[in-house]
């Protein structure tokens, strides 16, 4: 009856279907990732040009203050403070993105999260002149936050904003910009732009300019069109929202979609993240967001960024010139993201997914023979090189992408804020358990430091093919049938009214997904 009434309500605001204008859609998608996931991988990558500016900046302060001069270890832990604190702010950005995503919407929260990162920005702008080394921690602690809220709530804006044939292609840019942020941040970080020792504190303080242009530019365009139905029951501002979001060209059958989840959702309250734990229906949704999360940082792609200096050193190249190089392992990945946008709604998500990880097993198996034999066979440290960016490409044509739009697509809209809650909280912890263990698999296992990765790509991509179903095109309602069989295998309950798969390609040209 709601969808009867609903249909009888507004039957003058939709369109006959037709190829669309995504216009708006590229456009809002383009505004929310600069200043959203972007962030990360820009954050992630102004570090390493100013590492020997901040630890001697830290030293200074130290002998200014209290007349000791540090050891190298002492220096080094300093450091290590100040780049791990990242991960511990994004966990906190990751806990409080669900309920804020809630309260405010998915875009106001967004634009309020460019609180953390002007206020961060302002802390490190300042410390070299405040020479103060713990107003860099306090601005990493922040920046943190502002790329764990936005690594959860963007990749949702968007699966709730898209249409259905373009669903993952506009959830896939959130990778794609935070490789072109990896990317971007290694230009800026040269010393012929802002990686010198006169500039540091401005290179840290220079991810505001993509806030700022999010600040501009997102306000004009509406909020998540299934929030607005699902969450604040306005029929009429879903409808706007559609309408701008698609250039009046809004199918009946994709607001019916919506209709039918308010429906299933009627009378229930956004779940929380420990409730989605016991629930049944949910179950193998929750193991499935817990392991590829956690597969996607344990899987050593950070960790190849981190060793590509000694690979390459090893290889011969001047270590001049080993920051121009290192731009490579930043484009292979943007690269890789970019094609994978323009497969994902041909090929689907699980093949990439796990096509992704079964040629990563391959290649750190390569590149385990590779250092064994570099000392003895002369063109063997190129062929780490070569393994340094293969992995990097089959990581981004996968993993990198993938995995963010799985929990918009699997889970329902009451719990999908917690369901986001939990996969970023697992990024975030791996990814600050990968930082503090790297070292020290290194210098245990050398040569076979990435035996390990192997294991656990080897794993994920079995765990993908046995467990996760494809869900390109498929409604929630066909997803949760699928997941329905593993959650209540072997058990005599009632049957789950189960709705066949439906799927529609839509006519998506390369451009478009690009």
């Amino acid at each position: 009856s709601t969808l009867r009434i609903d249909r009888l309500c507004a039957p003058q605001c939709f369109c006959k279907p037709s190829n669309g204008n995504d216009l708006n859609l590229i456009l809002m998608v383009t505004s929310c990732a600069i200043g959203g996931t972007l962030q990360y991988g820009y954050n992630l990558a102004i570090m390493n040009a100013p590492t020997i500016f901040i630890q001697n900046f830290v030293n200074e302060t130290f002998r200014e203050r209290w007349d000791v001069q540090l050891e190298d270890y002492q220096v080094t832990l300093v450091w290590t403070c100040i780049v791990s604190i990242y991960s511990l702010g994004g966990l906190a950005g990751a806990l409080i993105a669900g309920p804020m995503s809630i309260t405010f919407g998915r875009k106001k929260t967004m634009l309020l999260n460019n609180i953390f990162l002007m206020l961060s920005s302002l802390l490190a702008l300042t410390s070299r002149a405040a020479k103060s080394f713990e107003m860099i921690i306090i601005s990493r602690v922040l920046v943190g936050i502002n790329a764990g809220i936005s690594m959860n709530v963007q990749p949702m804006y968007f699966g709730e904003s898209a249409p259905k044939h373009l669903r993952g292609a506009a959830s896939l840019s959130s990778a794609i910009f935070t490789s072109f942020g990896v990317v971007l941040g290694q230009v800026v970080g040269l010393r012929e732009i802002l990686g010198s020792e006169p500039c540091w504190q401005f290179l840290l303080a220079s991810n505001a300019i993509p806030g700022f242009i999010q600040l501009l530019t997102l306000p004009w365009f509406p909020e998540s069109p299934r929030y607005l139905l699902i969450d604040r029951g306005d029929k009429e501002a879903c409808i706007n929202a559609l309408q701008r979001l698609r250039g009046c060209e809004v199918q009946q059958s994709e607001l019916d979609e919506i209709l039918q989840e308010q429906t299933e959702a009627e009378g229930l309250r956004p779940s929380r993240p420990w409730e989605l734990f016991g629930d049944q229906n949910v179950r193998w949704q929750v193991i499935s967001i817990i392991t590829i999360s956690s597969a996607m940082q344990l899987c050593g792609n950070d960790s190849i960024y981190f060793y590509a200096y000694y690979v390459f050193k090893a290889a011969g190249i001047s270590p001049d010139m080993i920051q121009y190089i290192t731009i490579c392992t930043g484009t292979c990945e943007f690269t890789a993201c970019i094609i994978c946008n323009l497969l994902i709604e041909r090929q689907g998500r699980k093949i990439l997914l796990m096509g992704g990880y079964i040629f990563m097993t391959v290649w750190a198996i390569v590149f385990t023979i590779a250092l064994c034999f570099e000392h003895k066979v002369e063109w063997m440290p190129y062929l780490s090189m070569g393994c340094i960016f293969t992995y990097i490409l089959s990581f981004g044509m996968g993993p990198a992408g993938v995995t963010g739009v799985l929990p918009t697509e699997i889970f329902s809209q009451t719990a999908r804020p917690a369901a986001y809650m939990i996969a970023g909280s697992m990024m975030w912890i791996n990814l600050f358990i990968m930082g503090m263990v790297f070292p020290f698999l290194v210098s245990e296992l050398g040569e076979f430091c990435f035996v390990p990765f192997a294991a656990i790509c080897l794993l994920s991509a079995v765990f993908v093919g046995l467990v996760l179903p494809e869900t390109k095109g498929k409604t929630l309602s066909a997803i949760a049938s699928e997941f329905h069989k593993l959650n209540y295998r072997g058990l005599d309950k009632q049957s789950f009214p189960t709705t066949p798969a439906q799927y529609q390609l839509g006519k998506v040209c390369h451009s478009t997904a690009l």
